[in-house]
């Protein structure tokens, strides 16, 4: 079996393997119970390690996908599973042709419309060796919480990430959360009641808008342009119902990919203090900016401005650390009912992350990560400009592109994503009130796969013309 490696690749060896492996079982649509080659065979066809073999093996045996015999080697187990996100929540795979996937998908279907990076674009040794330090070292941090504003260590970090992009505070004004979304419910609940107005941008943020309802805060929509939310539009919501907040994804906005423009920047801290305005910016896509950016806490001359950050898209899901700046006064309000509502973040995870920012492991991370999604950004903007795709702007970088095809209706594009095995985002998951759109969030990280792009090129032409 010729898996065809690639060492140069920054993919890791052993899920390079994973992913073979996964896609042979896939395409050959193999029998549960087919025997595998052994360990030694595998490693020598492939001039493998027998490690990273037995390595690749026993994850997908965790995975499920696989089943171990003592004395007999490795088998199929059985029919893959997976699941998925429609709407951003959760579920089983077959409930909704229109869901965006959660993880990698095994059943071989491509996750277009997903929310973050494939698994293979994850790189484990850094972290695995900051777990094992912390381990060691830090018995503190494996057994014991947080303190109510987080890991002093990581908050030090945090403030010098921030200086890099113009962001200056002092120590009381960051609060570390498990994740950006831990961030934004402490910000909810500390900050806003049921039946308080707010501000969202439409199309937005899913988990947003479903956290909102949960606290029954109304919402009123905002238009997201390329340039950031509909400045007159903006004016006219708040003189006529003046809302409490405005909650905006200021770079690399999710779904469209576009970045906030300076001069609408510049308008929205005026309105703000005009209406006293609090303005939570959602900056989870930050680490993929490789040039400082406009963001909003770093114009702010007074203190209207909440900001949210994450590691959790560049890093790891999984290690849930993220923060809140503010002035010192909302902190303290946000930390009381951090520590109310769950004891304080992981200390473990601050203190893992921690160390991959005191050594530069993480700063090198974003680092390969910003060239691969440039890269991939760039091949992906060409292929849907050939294919007669309308574009929302041209994202500079990060995840997505909001694009759809010209020459089809919502209903044959997924048609035509059932036909390549593709799963796309959800047509009503992007819009407060659930509407439809034949507006679709694309993942570049997903792109460059073949299917991907014969499926853009697919879009781009009217029935009489396809191939098939």
């Amino acid at each position: 079996m010729e898996l065809r490696i690639d060492r140069q690749a920054l993919v890791p060896v052993v899920q390079q393997i994973v992913d073979a492996l996964a896609g042979w079982i896939r395409q050959s649509a193999v029998e549960p119970g087919t025997r595998l080659p052994s360990i030694r065979q595998l490693a020598r066809d492939n001039l493998l390690s027998q490690s990273s073999v037995i390595e690749a093996y026993e994850r997908m045996v965790a995975q499920g996908v696989l089943a171990s015999r003592h004395g007999s080697g490795f088998f199929v187990a059985g029919p893959l599973v997976a699941t998925y996100r429609c709407g951003d929540q959760s579920g089983p795979v077959g409930a909704d042709a229109n869901s965006v996937w959660l993880g990698d998908s095994p059943l071989g279907k491509l996750p277009l419309g997903r929310g973050g990076m494939p698994e293979s674009w994850r790189e484990s040794d850094d972290l695995s060796y900051a777990i094992r330090q912390v381990s060691r070292t830090d018995m503190a941090g494996l057994f014991n919480y947080s303190t109510s504003y987080g890991l002093p260590a990581l908050r030090q970090q945090i403030l010098k990430r921030l200086q890099q992009i113009n962001i200056t505070l002092d120590e009381n004004q960051v609060l570390t959360t498990a994740g950006a979304t831990h961030g934004l419910d402490l910000i909810v609940r500390a900050l806003l009641k049921p039946g308080d107005c707010v501000v969202v941008e439409s199309p937005g943020y899913s988990n947003l808008f479903d956290l909102l309802r949960l606290h029954g805060v109304r919402m009123l929509e905002v238009p997201r342009t390329p340039r950031g939310p509909d400045i007159e539009v903006l004016e006219a919501l708040l003189s006529a119902n003046n809302p409490r907040a405005l909650f905006i994804n200021s770079l690399f906005h999710n779904p469209t990919g576009s970045s906030l423009a300076p001069a609408v920047a510049q308008r929205i801290l005026e309105l703000a203090k005009r209406h006293e305005l609090i303005v939570i910016e959602d900056d989870v896509y930050a680490d993929f900016q490789s040039s400082v950016g406009t963001r909003l806490a770093a114009m702010d001359a007074g203190e209207s401005v909440v900001y949210v950050g994450s590691f959790s898209k560049t890093l790891s899901s999984s290690l849930r650390v993220g923060y809140v700046v503010a002035s010192a006064a909302i902190i303290a309000r946000l930390a009381e009912v951090k520590m109310i509502t769950s004891l304080g973040a992981s200390r473990f995870c601050e203190s893992v992350l921690s160390s991959l920012l005191a050594n530069g492991a993480y700063r090198k991370l974003v680092q390969r990560q910003r060239q691969r999604l440039k890269r991939d950004m760039a091949a992906t903007l060409l292929v849907l400009e050939d294919a007669d795709w309308e574009v929302f702007g041209k994202p500079a970088g990060g995840l997505y592109i909001w694009a759809r095809p010209r020459a089809h209706e919502p209903a044959q594009v997924r048609a035509l994503a059932h036909e390549f095995g593709i799963v796309l985002s959800s047509r009503t998951a992007f819009t407060p009130g659930g509407e439809a759109s034949d507006w679709l969030r694309i993942n570049v990280t997903y792109a460059s796969d073949p299917r991907a792009q014969a499926f853009f090129r697919a879009c781009g032409l009217p029935d009489r013309l396809r191939p098939f």
